[in-house]
C-alpha cells in the first residue's frame, strides 16, 4: 500500500470541507435563479429548459445546474419533456387543492402558537411587513409581492416559536411561488392581498389562539379556492 502524507491527507479534507460548504448554496442559488424565471413569467409552461444555455447565463458549470433542476422536478415545478429534457410543468388543480390543504394545517398551527405567545413582538414589529407587502405591491414587481408574502409568513413562523413549522413549510414554498407568479401575473389584486395580511397580524396581535387558527385557515382555504378558479378559467 502506498504511503500517503497525514498532512496532504488533511489538507484534501479541509478542500472537501470547503467544496461540500459551497456546492449547497450554489445550486439553491441556480434554484432561485430559474424558479424566478419561472414565477415571473419569462418561463411559460411548456418552454423547454436548456441546461448549458442557464449555465451559461449564471456562470456556473453544468453540475449545479443539473442539481438545481432535479431540485425543481422533484418539487412539481418542472416535469419531463416529451422524448426527453424537461420543460416547465403547467400547474394542476389538485396538486394546488392538496397542498394548500396541508398549508392550512400547519399554517392554522403557527399563527395559533404565534397568537399564544408572541402577539407584543407581532404588535412591535409585525406592521413593517405590511408596509413592505404593500409597497411591493405598489411597485408591481411579482418577485418583490413574492419576496415580501414569503417575508411576512416565515415571520409568523419564527413567532411560534415552534422550530418544525419552517422545515415543514419549506417543502411547499417552491410550488407556492410557482403558483403566486402565475395569478399575480393574470389578474390578482396585490392590495387587497395586504389588506388580508394586515387582519392576520391583528388575529395574532389580539392574542386570540382560537381565532387567529381560524382566520389563517380561512385565508389560505380561500387563496387556493382563488388560484385553482384563476388557472381553470384562463
Amino acid at each position: 500500500m502506498a504511503w500517503r502524507s497525514p498532512l496532504k491527507s488533511d489538507q484534501n479534507n479541509r478542500c472537501l470541507v470547503k467544496i461540500l460548504s459551497i456546492q449547497p448554496n450554489l445550486v439553491e442559488q441556480v434554484h432561485e435563479a430559474i424558479l424566478l424565471e419561472i414565477s415571473s413569467g419569462k418561463l411559460v409552461p411548456g418552454s423547454r429548459i436548456i441546461q448549458e444555455q442557464i449555465a451559461t447565463e449564471l456562470g456556473v458549470s453544468r453540475q449545479p445546474v443539473q442539481q438545481a433542476l432535479l431540485l425543481l422536478r422533484n418539487q412539481g415545478v418542472l416535469s419531463d419533456a416529451p422524448g426527453r429534457g424537461l420543460i416547465v410543468a403547467p400547474l394542476d388543480p389538485d396538486h394546488i387543492r392538496h397542498m394548500y390543504d396541508v398549508r392550512a394545517v400547519i399554517e392554522g398551527l403557527a399563527f395559533r402558537k404565534a397568537a399564544l405567545n408572541n402577539a407584543d413582538l407581532a404588535k412591535r414589529d409585525g406592521p413593517a411587513f405590511i408596509t413592505k407587502g404593500r409597497e411591493a405591491a405598489q411597485s408591481g414587481s411579482v418577485s418583490e409581492l413574492i419576496a415580501a408574502d414569503m417575508a411576512f409568513h416565515h415571520f409568523v413562523y419564527s413567532l411560534s416559536e415552534n422550530l418544525l413549522v419552517a422545515p415543514a413549510m419549506d417543502a411547499h414554498w417552491t410550488y407556492t411561488q410557482r403558483v403566486m407568479g402565475e395569478v399575480l401575473m393574470r389578474d390578482e389584486k396585490p392590495r387587497d392581498i395586504w389588506d388580508q395580511h394586515e387582519a392576520l397580524l391583528q388575529s395574532i396581535i389580539s392574542g386570540d389562539g382560537d381565532a387567529a387558527e381560524v382566520h389563517a385557515r380561512e385565508h389560505i382555504l380561500a387563496a387556493a379556492h382563488f388560484i385553482i378558479e384563476r388557472i381553470s378559467t384562463h
